[in-house]
């Protein structure tokens, strides 16, 4: 519940306050008080902030200050101004007030650790406050929805670093087989220019036969030999019978 408190705090009872604060211009506090009843923020504002020259560790001037720095919708403003002077609050019997109004800026803000922490400490001194009681449980499940939020994105971008590596390493993968593979082929054509090389006779150099090719090249030449031979008998065979002929008649 949004119940940003508009307390107007122009004396610091507590002792120790008193001793620390003493030279608190209360005139200018006075002064911004009226402007802030008339709803003159602006101008209140510059009252408070020149009564915070004076004592910059005023409860008065700050909690004030941020009041009117909150009807002016300047939430950041509000929420620094009492953050920085939460130790002195905390000794002042308005303390409650001015834990809530910490409370209701950070939420403003959106910062719910802040809010969680400040609404516990407003219940820790007025614990019958329902509207605290409430906004402490906004607050903390607002933070634990966005500290989940947080390890989702975390998750996530650990899971998409891992797929990138994964994606790496199998460019890798496949950079390296495709080395080995080129080298391989390199050494392949290399052996085999090497073959060829070794096969082919040097210049002025007969061809190389094997005793196998030799033999079938002997073998040829025999049965060509023996087919000439052949025929060469044959025709002398029939020259010869033809002039037996011829003696008959």
């Amino acid at each position: 519940m949004n119940r940003f408190i508009y307390i107007l705090v122009t004396v610091v009872l507590s002792f120790a306050a008193v001793q620390a604060y003493a030279q608190t211009d209360k005139k200018d506090v006075r002064r911004g008080n009226r402007d802030f009843r008339k709803e003159e923020y602006r101008e209140a504002e510059i009252d408070y902030r020149k009564a915070l020259v004076k004592d910059s560790l005023s409860v008065a001037a700050n909690y004030n200050l941020a009041n009117t720095l909150y009807r002016q919708g300047d939430y950041a403003q509000a929420l620094q101004t009492l953050s920085k002077n939460k130790e002195a609050a905390a000794l002042d019997p308005s303390s409650a007030d001015y834990f809530f109004n910490l409370g209701d800026a950070a939420i403003q803000q959106k910062d719910w650790q802040t809010a969680v922490d400040a609404f516990a400490q407003s219940l820790i001194r007025n614990p019958d406050d329902m509207d605290a009681k409430e906004n402490f449980i906004y607050a903390k499940k607002m933070l634990q929805n966005q500290q989940n939020q947080q390890n989702q994105n975390q998750q996530n971008q650990d899971n998409q670093d891992q797929n990138q590596n994964q994606d790496q390493q199998n460019q890798d993968n496949q950079d390296q087989n495709q080395d080995d593979q080129d080298k391989n082929q390199d050494q392949q054509n290399q052996d085999q220019n090497q073959d060829d090389q070794k096969e082919q006779p040097r210049q002025g150099e007969q061809p190389k036969i094997t005793p196998q090719a030799a033999q079938q090249m002997l073998q040829a030449i025999q049965a060509k030999e023996k087919e000439t031979q052949d025929k060469v008998n044959k025709q002398k065979a029939e020259a010869l019978k033809s002039r037996q002929k011829e003696k008959n008649w």
